[in-house]
């Protein structure tokens, strides 16, 4: 179960990176709004998830 978790935490991680990563001036600047998107998405999936596990936890339905 604590694999899960720091995967999740990785993706969250991996996510800010993939919106915060400058794309302007390569070949890829093109597709800048869809990784933002992506990673936005991604972000709010991981992170709900881990409230829902958290908030599970703490109601002792683990």
């Amino acid at each position: 179960m604590d694999r899960m978790i720091l995967l999740m935490l990785a993706s969250i991680l991996a996510a800010f990176t993939l919106v915060r990563v400058p794309l302007t001036g390569t070949f890829l600047a093109g597709i800048e709004p869809i990784t933002d998107i992506i990673g936005i998405v991604a972000i709010l999936l991981f992170s709900l998830f881990l409230i829902y596990k958290g908030l599970k936890g703490l109601l002792g339905k683990y």
